[in-house]
């Protein structure tokens, strides 16, 4: 269930910061965006696993 409310809330982030990109087309803020979406999916992908107690 974790983890599919952290996929929600990654698809919401992403869709979030495609729309801006996409609005304000400058090269600067999509390196920017597509950086923080790089740390999102990182995050997501090592604090959603499960864990082994």
């Amino acid at each position: 269930m974790n983890r599919l409310q952290a996929l929600i809330a990654f698809l919401t982030l992403t869709a979030f910061l495609a729309i801006l990109a996409f609005e304000v087309p400058s090269p600067d803020l999509i390196i920017v965006v597509l950086v923080t979406l790089a740390f999102v999916a990182y995050d997501f992908f090592t604090s959603s696993k499960n864990k082994k107690s």
